[in-house]
């Protein structure tokens, strides 16, 4: 029967120290190793996810040379690795330099096995979790729908959405950070709808769209006769998201004097209309969002800091659509679908070249820039398919950099490349293989080996 115990590598040179951890970890799969080499087999072949590291090994025992370049390759080779790091008593310059270079924890000889037992048994557990988000990351539904909206594949986006999921039923403010058309309101309502206010209504306001005049009466409301033209009284959003959601877009343009009024509301969740005298005390969740610095905000006296702790319990900040390698074909086909039997009912899909366009350019309109680029597109078309020129991108304007890094750059390179291929191709695996210049099998074996089974 196979042994299903977590593997734990211990690279120790001491035969005593070696007895005593073996010993001590019978709960574990141990794998000892007395040198970097023996390390670096071990870990290449078992591919244990923590690993305890004495910096004094073998040629250099009594330094921590041989030590910090074992450390490097562990990390280079497997970089999701939790290394824990051992060195003598008092080296708080080594410990400082080991976690810089990316250890992820450090202890002192001598050895006191229950502190240790705890650092590897939490070394443990952060792995599992990381491990599980990983894996949730690849989880796409068919449909490339998350959040019940939310159209995606990346990686980069579906860790968001799965933060969105964990803290919707949490009783906590959420700020959004995202440049403009990155899909902000959509997530807000995504959270509202996966939350136990669903039933509630979501309400939605932009505070960079409406007078600052206006402003204080459309949040909080007003009584009847409270200024020239309030011929009734009126509930201000506030009060009609009672038992739901207030989204408040672009939160970094209300004006100061209004922050303490809506401060006050998040701390006593009590509200007065204008021109009233009553508190009335509102049950509604603020999701709030911006496309500024709101840090550098408070720094310039533009922005309550105790507002901004207020609302921003949770920070989700949403990438940009090109940082979501594959998103952008998703997305085109999507809105090729939604928009061309009212506008252009000949359109049925998007050429290759107008799927090479969308995928070379790099949307710094993001989601809305594309939608009314295709849109465009879709008017403009002559063909059946939507072709490059349709929408009218200038590729000769884009410019990229790439990482320094070359494992780096070619897994990161691969891994694009084949979620490309696969959203232009429809998940065909033979499509994809053949665009890619590979056979089916090899296609197989680096989904496989980069874990892109969506």
């Amino acid at each position: 029967m196979a042994d299903t115990r977590p593997k734990l590598l211990i690279i120790e040179d001491d035969p005593g120290l070696q007895r005593q951890l073996r010993w001590a970890y019978d709960g574990y799969q141990l794998f000892i190793a007395g040198d970097r080499a023996e390390a670096l087999e071990i870990l290449r072949a078992e591919e244990p996810p923590v690993v305890t590291l004495d910096l004094g090994l073998p040629p250099d025992p009594d330094g921590v040379s041989e030590g910090m370049a074992a450390l490097a390759q562990i990390l280079a080779e497997r970089p999701a690795t939790k290394v824990i790091v051992a060195s003598g008593h008092g080296d708080r310059a080594s410990a400082r330099r080991v976690i810089g270079e990316g250890a992820w924890d450090f202890y002192q000889k001598p050895v006191d096995i229950d502190s240790l037992g705890h650092i590897v048994a939490r070394a443990f557990h952060v792995h599992a979790l990381e491990e599980e988000n990983r894996r949730l990351a690849q989880a796409v539904p068919e449909d490339g729908r998350v959040l019940g909206r939310m159209i995606t594949a990346a990686p980069e986006m579906l860790k968001v959405a799965r933060m969105i999921e964990r803290v919707a039923n949490a009783n906590v403010t959420v700020m959004l950070l995202g440049a403009s058309g990155t899909g902000k309101e959509l997530l807000a309502r995504g959270l509202h709808e996966a939350s136990a206010r669903a039933s509630g209504a979501f309400v939605a306001i932009n505070c960079a769209a409406i007078p600052e005049t206006l402003l204080e009466s459309e949040l909080f409301g007003h009584e009847k006769g409270a200024f020239t033209g309030a011929v009734k009284t009126t509930p201000g959003k506030i009060e009609q998201a009672e038992g739901g959601t207030l989204f408040l877009d672009e939160v970094g343009d209300i004006p100061l004097p209004l922050q303490v009024k809506l401060l006050r509301f998040l701390q006593e969740r009590v509200i007065e209309r204008i021109g009233g005298r009553k508190a009335i005390a509102v049950d509604t969740r603020i999701v709030c969002a911006t496309h500024q610095n709101l840090e550098e905000m408070i720094a310039e006296g533009r922005f309550r800091e105790d507002l901004y702790y207020r609302l921003a319990e949770i920070v989700v900040r949403i990438p940009t659509l090109a940082e979501r390698s594959g998103d952008a074909v998703l997305l085109a086909r999507h809105f090729v679908s939604r928009y061309a039997h009212d506008l252009n009912p000949q359109v049925k899909g998007l050429a290759a070249d107008a799927l090479a366009a969308i995928d070379a350019w790099a949307w710094p309109g993001n989601v809305r820039e594309l939608e009314n680029r295709v849109k465009r597109a879709i008017i403009l078309a002559d063909a059946k398919l939507v072709c490059a020129a349709d929408l009218d991108l200038n590729l000769d304007a884009e410019a990229e950099e790439g990482v320094i890094n070359l494992r780096s750059a070619r897994e990161q390179a691969d891994q694009q490349a084949i979620r490309r291929a696969m959203a232009r191709s429809d998940g065909n695996i033979s499509s994809a293989a053949r665009m890619l210049g590979v056979s089916r099998p090899t296609l197989y074996d680096l989904i496989k080996s980069y874990n892109l089974q969506g």
